[in-house]
């Protein structure tokens, strides 16, 4: 049901159509958006997954989706009944597409134009971060967990990230000496791919983790890794960050409702 009268089928369809692509297949009033995604009924399918990882009702809760796409999220944390939702991203286009989609579902949720590096600008911490299916399309990953940590996470992280690369987690020791090279060529020891021009022909695709890069770089921000419920996902509460992490700088735009898209991702 929408705010006001219900579109029909056909006015519905054809918005869909000129709101697309999309690359969160989501089902408005019986319409899929994405009907033919590549990865199939992405992101439920990955969700369904993970999904009883967090509470069935969010009640009194606050939500931050970044990079929430099309929403569907942020729809999810509102379906559990949660107090306030805020979903954030920097491309225009996804940000309409969440907002028509909150709108047909007579979901209250708020939709802002902002980047992961600006979230200081919310001035805000909630108990739930979302973080899913960002941070391989940043140049400066760190910089952006350390960012989150600092602004905005207030108890909770429910993270995801691609990941390549060998998947067992090394044991290592906290320090090695200057003439130690062996350690580096273990195939598991945490490793950061870098992407110079395109992996799956997204040119946004810079830096790929394996898991224990992945594991230790959610650790050295701070976050504790509560739960690994699927490949990729972890569900991840604040803690202390690593020693010699140094305060991020505020990076704080213009206008945090009128910004250019930093990075077309695909969360």
């Amino acid at each position: 049901m929408s705010n006001g009268e219900p579109l029909s089928r056909g006015l519905l369809e054809a918005k869909i159509r000129a709101l697309g692509p999309w690359f969160h297949n989501m089902e408005i009033s019986g319409v899929k958006t994405a009907p033919d995604h590549f990865l199939g009924d992405y992101p439920n399918f990955k969700w369904q997954g993970f999904r009883d990882i967090l509470p069935d009702d969010l009640e009194g809760q606050s939500v931050l989706d970044v990079g929430c796409n099309a929403g569907f999220f942020s729809l999810e944390m509102k379906k559990r009944n949660a107090r306030r939702v805020l979903g954030v991203d920097s491309d225009p286009r996804y940000l309409e597409q969440a907002r028509f989609a909150a709108k047909q579902s007579g979901l209250d949720i708020e939709f802002r134009q902002l980047s992961v590096y600006e979230v200081g600008a919310l001035k805000e911490k909630f108990d739930l971060v979302i973080f899913m299916g960002v941070l391989y399309h940043l140049r400066h990953p760190l910089l952006a967990l350390d960012l989150l940590y600092e602004h905005v996470v207030g108890d909770m992280m429910l993270f995801q990230c691609l990941q390549r690369g060998d998947e067992r987690i090394p044991l290592l020791a906290e320090d090695y000496g200057f003439e130690e090279w062996a350690v580096f060529d273990q195939t598991e020891f945490p490793k950061l791919f870098f992407v110079e021009e395109r992996y799956a022909s997204d040119p946004t695709n810079w830096f790929i983790p394996n898991k224990a890069a992945v594991e230790a770089m959610l650790r050295s921000s701070g976050f504790s890794i509560i739960a690994n419920p699927e490949r990729e996902v972890y569900l991840c509460q604040r803690g202390l960050p690593h020693f010699m992490v140094q305060t991020p700088p505020e990076i704080v735009c213009a206008s945090i409702d009128d910004q250019p898209s930093a990075y077309p991702h695909t969360s």
